[in-house]
C-alpha cells in the first residue's frame, strides 16, 4: 500500500519545545481571527456575520458555485452555510437557482443588492489585508502565498 504520510520522526519536537510562535498552524489562526476581527464593526453595521461574508466574497469571483463547493471556497461548515444563506437570500443579497444538469443540486449566485454589499466591504478587506503584510517585500509576500498554496495543495480533500 503506498501511503503518502510522511512518518512521524523518533524525536518530533512537542509543541511546548517548539512554541506556539513557531507553530504555523497556531499562527495561521491567530492571522485569521484579526483578520476577521478587524472587519467585524463593518459587517455588523451591514447585518453580516463571518460566513456571509466569505460567501459574498467567493461569489463576487466565482459566479454561481454549486453550495457544496461554496461551502469549501467560504471555509464554512454546511449547516452554518445552509443558515448563512437562508439570511443573504432573505436578506436579497444572493439568489439561488436549481443546477440544468442535476436537478437535486443548488447554485448560488450574487445579486446586485449583494454585489453593492460585497463593494461596500471590500476597502476594508483590501485595507485588513495591506496591514497582515506591511514590512513585507512583495517577493517575501509571493513566496509566502506560493508556499501556502503548496500547503493547501498537501492538505485539501477537494480538487480545487
Amino acid at each position: 500500500m503506498n501511503d503518502a504520510r510522511p512518518i512521524p520522526q523518533a524525536r518530533d519536537p512537542r509543541l511546548g519545545e517548539m512554541g506556539l510562535e513557531n507553530f504555523p498552524p497556531y499562527l495561521m489562526n491567530r492571522i485569521m481571527g484579526r483578520y476577521n476581527a478587524a472587519l467585524q464593526e463593518e459587517m455588523t453595521a451591514l447585518g453580516l456575520t463571518t460566513p456571509q461574508m466569505r460567501s459574498l466574497a467567493v461569489l463576487s469571483v466565482i459566479d454561481g458555485p454549486l453550495i457544496r463547493d461554496l461551502a469549501v471556497y467560504a471555509v464554512v461548515q454546511p449547516s452554518t452555510l445552509s443558515r448563512a444563506l437562508d439570511a443573504l437570500e432573505k436578506s436579497g443579497l444572493i439568489r439561488r437557482e436549481t443546477d440544468t444538469t442535476d436537478s437535486r443540486a443548488t447554485r448560488v449566485f450574487l445579486t446586485e443588492e449583494g454585489r453593492q454589499a460585497y463593494d461596500r466591504m471590500w476597502p476594508l478587506m483590501a485595507t485588513a489585508y495591506g496591514e497582515m503584510f506591511k514590512g513585507v517585500e512583495d517577493a517575501e509576500r509571493q513566496a509566502f502565498i506560493a508556499t501556502l498554496q503548496k500547503i493547501l495543495r498537501n492538505v485539501r480533500v477537494h480538487d480545487f
